[in-house]
């Protein structure tokens, strides 16, 4: 079996360099049980099988990548420009490649759709010990760290392979068979061994200059502080105590900076001129003295804090007014803003309301205008004559007049030559003769085909509308003062008077604190005294000459050596047995929780099974219903569609009914029409041949009464019977019989 492993990523700060042509190839006949540890950055095996490795190149450099995701957290010479970069490297780690898991989707297993998606996994590599955040704004920041001993030295970077090498060989490791001490790693790799012994045996630190390449916002600000060891018994100098100030931090020094530095001054001559503790006469007056200081140092103290309460209430009352006035600002703006808005809407109304009316009234015109509905054709020269048309004054179209062509007439020309007479012949006067004899001269071609086309004019006109855009968007619109807003002016609150019955218990309450708190101040002190008593006389021993005193010193300094020596081995004794004992507890807590975490694991899937039968079953539902409703939708089209066919079939139908009934009466009228003319003929005929007879055979008198007869008994009801014909068919209900047989129950008679 070849596996190939990436390397591991570096634990505790040490960098494990990827060779670019080579990887790693294990070669395995049987499991192998590895173990990985953080502290010592160590990899070990234990196991019966034989292990052996072998390098084999690279097929391709396609996998090689210059750097790891987490080189900036783990590589000590990782090194980048600033946080910014820090923070760009932590993003690439986190949204890299290798993070990313494929889920699949059961839903489109079997289709041609994607069967995964890339999701990127929650488990994060880096464990929560390690720091994230960028080391160079600690470095940057840190400020300096001094002792009042009176020397400063440096930190040194700490070497695993050389003096700092016992720090990494004594903690304890969980072993994959219990507890393992730095010693058996030790046995087990001799190699670590042979590293220490060849360390270099020279200086492991220097001090060494060095000229950064950041720019000015990255470099150092605090100025440059050598290391320095103040000589023992002389004097410490006064520079030494303003160390904690820096740039920026009390430098350069201020008032208050130099009035810190008086009340020093004096506290140390007042510290010389105490009486000595081993004075007991001059005891009480040496209390005396530490009371009458501690009572200034509390008075100082309180006056600093007034003066800081007062300075932060001025500060508070400044931003309160600071924010009345915002808020005041504010809310005139947004009343102006409301103002001008409903002032612009009531506008855009009135004028759409006006825009609304015109229209209106211009329908209503133009519908009355011609109530006959009759068609006229245009007369150009009534058009032009009438001054009052829309030759001279078009309707607009949306805010614009579309024919320009009137704006070249004389119409809306003003002046007192064109209106009077007497004008007209000052201004002929004052014209030459040439201008009043007409002279007709034909004009240039406008363009190249001697006419404006459609698609210039079009043009022409798109380029002023867009000038006209431009200049309304360019166009500041000046918010105009209000009219009609009018601040009002409201009362301000009245305070309260504070009562003064509870002022003597809290002066009482407060001098009770000061007695408490000085009363604490002093115990801790004596503590403190009391503690470090061994350490005060072996300063004060420091510089003895007798030799009986030094004798006697270095008996006690053995005596002092020895009990700290037992009390070491004593803790060390304790802390071995204590550490049995958590390891102990940890295995039983380890079982007790892998339990818990099974358990916890088993409620979660019972419970996001049960999550899914209950997602599966309202899927079930809502589909269910889904269907249901597109099943009374289709069943409502399909009625809908049904009434649609039926109404058309009797639309068809009527129509039908209607063309026949149509042709049928005009045929019978037809036919009727030229029956009755050939029957008028043929009893005129007769008629006329009566008549004649009559005229021949009868006196004045009859023929008076033949003709009073004719016209009563045929022409009279003749006429009728035509005026009848004429208004319809509808009208002559006795022309129409009911019959089952014909079309609206119209039957003709035998003889039509």
């Amino acid at each position: 079996m070849v596996t190939a492993t990436q390397p591991p990523e570096p634990a505790n700060g040490y960098n494990l360099r990827h060779n670019r042509y080579t990887h790693l190839c294990v070669y395995t006949t049987t499991p192998t049980l590895r173990h990985t540890s953080r502290q010592l950055g160590v990899h070990y095996a234990m196991s019966l099988s034989v292990t052996r490795t072998a390098s084999v190149k690279h097929r391709s450099a396609k996998g090689f990548r210059p750097q790891r995701a987490y080189d900036y957290l783990y590589d000590p010479v990782h090194t980048v420009s600033g946080e910014a970069d820090h923070a760009r490297s932590s993003f690439k780690a986190y949204a890299s490649a290798d993070r990313l898991r494929r889920v699949q989707d059961f839903d489109s297993m079997f289709s041609s759709n994607p069967r995964f998606a890339l999701q990127l996994s929650a488990v994060d590599p880096v464990p929560p010990s390690m720091d994230r955040r960028w080391p160079g704004a600690m470095e940057r920041h840190r400020h300096t760290e001094q002792a009042l001993d009176g020397s400063w030295l440096r930190e040194t970077d700490c070497d695993v392979n050389a003096a700092d090498r016992w720090k990494f060989s004594t903690r304890w490791l969980w072993g994959p068979r219990g507890l393992v001490s730095g010693v058996l790693v030790l046995r087990l790799f001799p190699s670590l061994s042979r590293v220490q012994q060849n360390a270099p045996t020279g200086p492991y630190h220097r001090t060494v200059g060095v000229q950064t390449d950041y720019r000015d916002s990255e470099a150092q600000t605090d100025p440059y502080s050598p290391e320095y060891v103040v000589r023992p018994g002389t004097a410490h100098p006064e520079l030494l105590l303003l160390a904690s100030l820096t740039w920026g931090g009390g430098l350069p020094a201020g008032l208050a900076e130099v009035e810190m530095i008086e009340r020093a001054r004096a506290r140390r001559l007042w510290e010389a001129g105490l009486p000595p503790v081993e004075d007991l006469e001059q005891l009480e007056r040496r209390r005396a003295m530490m009371e009458a200081m501690e009572t200034r140092e509390w008075a100082f103290r309180e006056g600093e804090i007034q003066r800081l309460q007062e300075a932060r209430l001025a500060a508070l009352r400044d931003l309160l007014h600071q924010r009345a006035q915002e808020q005041t600002q504010a809310t005139a703006q947004r009343q102006d803003l409301n103002l001008t808005r409903h002032q612009s809407h009531k506008e855009s109304k009135l004028r759409q309301i006006h825009g609304d009316y015109i229209l209106s009234l211009r329908k209503l015109t133009a519908t009355r205008a011609n109530v006959e509905g009759r068609l006229e054709r245009r007369d150009v020269v009534r058009d032009h004559t009438d001054h009052a048309s829309q030759a001279y004054a078009p309707l607009t179209r949306g805010g614009s007049v579309p024919d320009r062509v009137h704006s070249r007439s004389v119409g809306g020309v003003s002046s007192r030559f064109l209106d009077t007479y007497q004008g007209l012949l000052e201004l002929e006067a004052s014209l030459p003769a040439s201008v009043l004899e007409p002279r007709i001269q034909a004009p240039g071609p406008r363009a190249s085909r001697g006419f404006v086309g459609r698609a210039e004019r079009r043009e022409m006109e798109l380029t002023q509308t867009h000038e006209a855009l431009r200049a309304e968007k360019d166009r500041v619109e000046v918010i105009k003062p209000l009219r009609f807003l009018v601040k009002k002016e409201r009362p301000a609150p009245q305070r309260p008077p504070t009562p003064s019955g509870e002022e003597e218990r809290e002066v009482a309450a407060i001098v009770l604190q000061k007695l408490l708190r000085g009363r604490s101040i002093q115990y801790q002190m004596f503590a403190g005294k009391e503690k470090n008593l061994a350490l005060i006389q072996e300063v004060r021993t420091t510089h003895a000459l007798l030799g009986e005193e030094q004798r006697l010193l270095r008996t006690q300094t053995a005596l002092v050596l020895g009990q700290q020596s037992q009390r070491d081995q004593q803790s060390q004794q304790e802390a071995e047995a204590a550490a049995s004992r958590d390891g102990l507890v940890g295995a039983e807590l380890v079982e007790l929780l892998d339990s818990l975490a099974k358990e916890l694991i088993r409620l979660q899937e019972e419970r996001r099974i049960h999550a899914m039968a209950l997602l599966a079953e309202r899927e079930r539902r809502l589909r269910e219903a889904e269907e249901s409703g597109r099943r009374q939708v289709e069943e409502r089209r399909r009625r809908e569609q049904d009434e649609i066919f039926r109404q058309v079939v009797q639309v068809q139908q009527a129509t039908v009914e209607l063309y026949l009934e149509d042709i049928i009466l005009g045929v019978v009228e037809s036919t009727a029409g030229q029956q009755a003319r050939d029957e008028v003929q043929r009893m005129a005929r007769e008629v006329n041949d009566v008549a004649h007879a009559l005229e021949e055979s009868h006196s004045e008198q009859q023929a008076e009464e033949l003709v009073s007869a004719l016209v009563f008994s045929f022409l009279i009801p003749e006429v009728q019977r035509i005026s009848v014909r004429q208004k319809g068919p509808d009208s002559n209900p006795p022309l129409l019989t009911q019959h089952t047989g014909s079309p609206r129950g119209l039957s003709l008679g035998p003889d039509q």
